[in-house]
């Protein structure tokens, strides 16, 4: 059986295998800057838009011994929409059988722009981190993953992790909301006009921001030796978020010293996730799988109890 068959096989068992995941609410206190005349949030084909009330999902380990390791996958689409089944669930079921613990972040967009998003993702580093006993999981083993515009965001979190911008004044904001790794596919990174995704751009700061909020939000000028070990996977077919975008994050990676890898592939379309038949690209997670082992993120040996579900989950 080829890889590509088999990585999808072991992804569609750990999901059939798992009890429905539990949701727990980001912003149980209230949420920071609230807009109650927001309308209903929308879910359609797989998508979620219009977020006013930010969660994460949680998806347990799909084997008997969990690694320790946490994954938090902010989905893409543009900062308007969240692909949450392409770019959430499915990446949650694929590290579910690789026994990490996974959270799928539903965060706010376009409706409240910045810095609502970039509140949300360190909130979810520093709640998971906070309840890291709980999940069964190391607190210095807690990853961001994210795709497009969710890979803007977890390269937020982890270029901007104690920027002001993201805290709130709540307690939480005591635990750290550095990630421990990154892994970035296809990342919207930078908002000068040279690479720009214009789209994200403009429902993250506007379609006039100043040039000092455009500086902040091209993560590539915000990347010190603090920023954590990051993986970047991109395609040359890519004709929505061109490829510079994460040929300069990991320059700058390079420049200030951080570990790094880079997969660039020729084929894929923007927004691949998971789908076969892309050539070598549909294998990128036998390399992402690679890199996690290398790191020592993959080890099983902590035996995994599924925790007491806080909030039902919603049936897409």
């Amino acid at each position: 059986m080829k890889k590509t068959a088999l990585a999808f096989l072991m992804t569609a068992t750990a999901a059939l295998s798992q009890p429905l995941p539990t949701v727990i609410p980001l912003w149980p206190e209230g949420v920071p800057g609230a807009k109650p005349g927001l309308g209903p949030e929308r879910f359609e084909d797989g998508r979620t838009s219009n977020v006013s009330e930010p969660t994460l999902t949680v998806y347990g380990p799909g084997v008997d011994r969990v690694s320790g390791t946490a994954v938090i996958i902010a989905p893409g689409g543009g900062y308007v929409r969240l692909s949450t089944y392409r770019e959430g669930v499915q990446y949650a079921n694929w590290l579910s059988s690789l026994g990490v613990t996974s959270f799928v972040l539903k965060y706010r967009m376009e409706e409240f722009g910045h810095p609502a998003p970039l509140q949300d993702i360190l909130r979810a580093v520093r709640l998971v981190r906070s309840r890291a006993a709980e999940f069964k999981i190391n607190p210095g083993h807690i990853g961001v993953m994210g795709s497009s515009a969710g890979g803007h965001l977890a390269a937020s979190a982890g270029t901007l992790f104690d920027h002001p911008a993201g805290r709130t004044g709540a307690a939480l904001d005591a635990v750290s909301a550095r990630p421990d790794f990154l892994i970035l596919m296809y990342p919207v990174i930078t908002m000068q006009d040279y690479a720009v995704h214009a789209g994200s751009r403009k429902a993250l700061i506007g379609a006039n921001p100043t040039p000092e909020l455009k500086e902040l939000m091209s993560l590539e000028k915000q990347v010190t030796s603090a920023t954590p070990p990051t993986l970047l996977i991109h395609t040359q077919a890519d004709q929505s978020v061109p490829v510079e975008n994460s040929i300069l994050f990991f320059q700058a990676l390079t420049k200030a010293h951080v570990p790094a890898e880079m997969y660039l592939f020729e084929h894929g379309e923007h927004g691949m996730g998971m789908r076969p038949d892309l050539g070598t690209a549909s294998d990128w997670p036998r390399r992402a799988e690679e890199w996690l082992r290398n790191r020592d993120l993959l080890d099983l040996a902590t035996p995994y109890h599924k925790p007491a579900a806080t909030v039902p989950a919603k049936t897409p």
